[in-house]
């Protein structure tokens, strides 16, 4: 398997008013996180706690998340919908002159 780098994984950094702190954390480790009065230091703190889990992890011969950043997509993906939403979209995309995916698409990504 190829080794997962820490600085692969995607990291956020938010304000978190419950904590009064920011916190940082990372997708790949949902369970993970670092609370920091410093944004800049709550980022710091994620990546290098993420950097000391992958080291125990291969420490332990256990595989890490692969990284989203790391993965392959093939663009595809299904969605299931009640037969009136169905109808309401294929009615959409006809009056738009477009095809159900391509309405479906641009509205999942807000264009």
């Amino acid at each position: 398997m190829t080794e997962t780098r820490a600085d692969h994984y995607t990291y956020r950094v938010r304000w978190s008013a419950e904590d009064d702190a920011y916190v940082g954390t990372v997708a790949e480790f949902p369970s993970l996180s670092w609370l920091s009065e410093d944004q800049a230091d709550a980022f710091l703190g994620i990546r290098a706690l993420v950097a000391d889990v992958l080291e125990d992890m291969a420490a332990n011969g256990e595989n890490p998340p692969v990284a989203i950043a790391d993965r392959s997509y093939s663009g595809k993906f299904m969605v299931r919908l009640t037969p009136e939403a169905h109808r309401r979209l294929a009615l959409d995309a006809a009056e738009q002159h477009v095809s159900i995916n391509r309405l479906a698409a641009s509205r999942l990504i807000g264009a």
